[in-house]
Formats: C-alpha cells, structure tokens, sequence
C-alpha cells in the first residue's frame, strides 16, 4: 500500500529522533522566550525594535545554516536557529500584550521606582496568562521547525522524513509523519506549566551530551573573514565589486524577489479561499457534529505540518514545479486562519437566536458577514508569515528550479562556473584542513550531498 500504510516496524531509533525533536524545540523556546521577555520591555526604543526585526525576518533554516559554518551540525545550531527568530517574535509579542494590561497599578508606584521593579510587580503578573497561552503556541511552532532543520542534517524528524523518501521507503516515511501529526496534537496533555523546569532540564542533559564532529579551529575568524566575504573582496579587487554585485542582484536578488512575491500573491490568494470556505466545518450548527469533528481532524492534521514539510511532500508527488511550494503554503495557513475564524464563528453561534438558520445559510447570511474583517486582519498577518516561508522553499532544489525556470536561464549558468572556478580558486589557497565551512568529517547520517559551505555559495 505504500505512504497508505504506515510501517512503524521499518522506523529505527524513532524514539530518540522523536526525543531529540522535542528537545530541540524546548530549549530554543526556553532561550529565545527569555531574551524576548528581557527585549520586551524595551521594545518601543527603535534601535531594539530594529534588531528584533532583523531577528524574526530570518528563517530558521537560514540560521542554520549560517551557524554551521561555525558551530558545526550540533545541538548549538540547532537551538540558536530556533532561538534568534523566536526571540524577535516573543519580544514584538509580549510588548503588545504588556501594552494591553491595565497600567493603573504601575502608575500608583512611587514616581522614584526602576523600570524593573515597576516590570516585576505591576505589570507581568498581569501579563502572565496571556504570555503562557502564546509560549504554549511557540512551542507547537518550535515543534515544527524543530522537525524541518532536520532537512538539513541535524538528527530530527526531517532527518529521516527526508532519508525514507530518498530510498523510496514510503511506508516508513508515513509513520514518521503520523508520530509527528500524534506530537503536535497531544502538546497540551504531556506540556503542563508546573513541569517546564523539568522539560527545560531535560534538554539541557539531552543536548548538552549530543555528539557532534568537531569544527576546525578558527572556524568563527574564517567564517566572519572569508566565508561571508563577496568574492572581489577577498582578493582586494574593488573595482570589480561593482561588477559582482550588479551581476548578483540582475541574475539572481532581483528575479528571486520577484518570484518569491509571484508566488507568495498566488499562495495567498489561495490560502484566502480555502479558509473562507472551511471555516463554517467547525460549526456544530453548520456542519454538524459529525462534519465539525471530521473537520476539525482534517484542520489539525492539516496545520501540523510545516509548509516545508509538506513541499517536500508534494515535491515527492507532483514533480518539480512552483506548484508544491502553492499548495503547501495554501494548505497550511488556510488552516490556520480556518480555524482561528471557526473558533469565532462557534463562539457567535452561541449568541444568535434559537430559531435562527442552520447549515450554509447560517455561515453565508450570518457568520460570514460579521466575522470578515478579522478574517482579512488574519489573510493579511499571515501573508508576512507566507513571503518568509516561500523564501525558504528555495532550498528545495525541485521548486527552486521551477521557480526561477522563467528568468534568464543561460546568465544562470554562467554565474554557477564562475561559483565554481571561485570555489576552486578559493580551496587551492588554503590548506585543505582550514578550508572555508567545510564540516570535516562528515558526520555519520548527513547525506552525502550535503554541503557544509552554504554560506560561502551565497556570497559568490
């Protein structure tokens, strides 16, 4: 049967991978929620925002793969690429919700009181609840994108997800994605408030004795002096770094830009239709008790898989094209918005008359009208989200490919020799023990085609 049946037997170690997953995300929750909550605070001075900004613009995979030219493929990376992004997003976040408690207690201080103190004991305790509802929901993120740096070599879900596909394994591959679906929608049975200190420990230990392969030394003076440095650069050739960078944005930003927007539009239009048209299942009045349980299901199922995940997925199936990168997009956070307005939607149906209609007439003629603009504020929220993740589906050769297919295909082809004869200038002039990014050796599990020097790639 295939990916219809899922052979949990076929699944070595899947313990420990599902452990380590979970490990991971807890720890870059712990570190970054604690460096959001220390920003928090100071979120509306501009040179704080500015710097969470930069923080959560980046994605996770991004940061990864930055931080293994010096960390290496460990437990460091793997929890500093959780935590850089999270904690731009905690400290944005819980400076909205300080700024929407009630500020008469800290005003009845003493005028002479710290911003600390006035901090510790007039605001976050009223804060509080509010903090641990979005911690708890960052976490079921972390859970995702715990599993997607997997994809790049570090021993989560996506690690074997990814290696099951590559041997044609699809039974093993649709166990790993039923336990991954099973982890996020049980978070609120084995996640209590009372055991996060627990938890936290917990990956402390775990990761702190996660071996990994030791990076060269110098690794972080030749990755901030060599690696990340534009090719003219390194050889003093400024009068040619116009030249590079021209050639750079015209054969390459700029295209990808523009069809990272292109398909970022069309995700979102589709994103808008599918949750505008779902929301009603999880409606008693609309759908029923059976139909809102099965849609409900679907919706959990459906927003538990990261939109990496499912590209790769859908990679797998439809072959390369933009359309994967669509519909994984699409699919994900329509559900997400689904069901955020069919929890409104419920809660409205609670207020309306007895005699009031059911079925479609009630979610066209009654919900639809009164819940669209939190329904646009929702599209448009989510369409950040949406540009940040169709950036990373370039990492996927097989959209990658068909993403840019339109653009100038033979200044591509170019541009890669010349990546090559850089590359290879480049390693001849160092010896082979300090080569830029190289993570030597490989470590056992990493696909053979990976390769340690990403970043020195990106700045060629």
């Amino acid at each position: 049967m295939g990916f219809l049946a899922p052979d949990f037997a076929a699944v070595e170690n899947i313990g420990r991978t599902l452990w380590l997953t979970l490990m991971f995300a807890i720890a870059g929750v712990a570190v970054g929620g604690i460096g959001g909550l220390m920003l928090a605070p100071f979120y509306d001075h501009r040179g704080v925002r500015a710097v969470c900004i930069a923080l959560r613009s980046v994605h996770e995979l991004f940061w990864a793969l930055m931080l293994m030219q010096v960390l290496g493929i460990g437990a460091g990376t793997g929890v500093l690429a959780i935590a850089l992004p999270y904690a731009g997003i905690f400290a944005k976040v819980f400076a909205e919700q300080l700024d929407e408690i009630d500020q008469r207690p800290s005003r009845m201080l003493a005028p002479g009181t710290d911003a600390l103190s006035r901090f510790l004991y007039a605001r976050a305790p009223l804060a509080r609840q509010a903090m641990s509802s979005y911690t708890l929901y960052r976490l079921e993120c972390a859970l995702r994108s715990s599993a997607v740096l997997g994809f790049i070599g570090l021993p989560t879900l996506g690690f074997q997800l990814d290696s099951f596909f590559r041997q044609g394994d699809y039974g093993a591959a649709s166990a790993v994605m039923a336990i991954y679906v099973a982890l996020i929608a049980s978070i609120r049975l084995w996640m209590r408030w009372r055991l996060a200190l627990l938890w936290v420990l917990a990956a402390v230990v775990s990761l702190a004795t996660l071996k990994s392969p030791p990076m060269g030394e110098g690794a972080l003076w030749r990755f901030l002096t060599i690696d990340i440095v534009p090719a003219p650069l390194r050889t003093g050739d400024w009068a040619g770094f116009a030249d590079w960078l021209g050639r750079i944005l015209t054969t390459e930003m700029l295209p990808g830009i523009a069809a990272t927007l292109i398909c970022a539009q069309i995700a979102l239009a589709l994103t808008g239709m599918l949750a505008f048209l779902s929301f009603g299942v999880l409606v008693t009045r609309v759908a029923g008790r059976v139909g809102a349980a099965a849609g409900h299901l679907v919706l959990v199922i459906l927003r538990s898989f990261p939109e990496y995940m499912l590209a790769y997925l859908f990679l797998q199936i439809l072959g390369p094209s933009m359309l994967p990168a669509v519909l994984a997009l699409a699919l994900h956070n329509g559900a997400i918005i689904a069901h955020l307005v069919g929890r409104q939607a419920a809660a409205l149906t609670g207020q309306l008359r007895p005699d009031a209609p059911r079925g479609a007439t009630l979610c066209g003629y009654e919900l639809a009208p009164r819940l669209f603009g939190p329904f646009l504020a929702l599209c448009l929220y989510r369409w950040e989200i949406i540009v940040r993740e169709t950036a990373v589906m370039g990492l996927q050769r097989g959209c990658r490919s068909m993403i840019l297919a339109a653009w100038n295909e033979r200044s591509s082809v170019g541009l890669r020799q010349n990546r090559r004869i850089n590359r290879a200038a480049s390693s001849a002039s160092r010896p082979a023990a300090t080569r830029g990014g190289d993570i030597m050796p490989r470590p056992a599990g990493v696909h053979p085609s990976f390769r340690g020097s990403v970043t020195r790639d990106l700045v060629k």
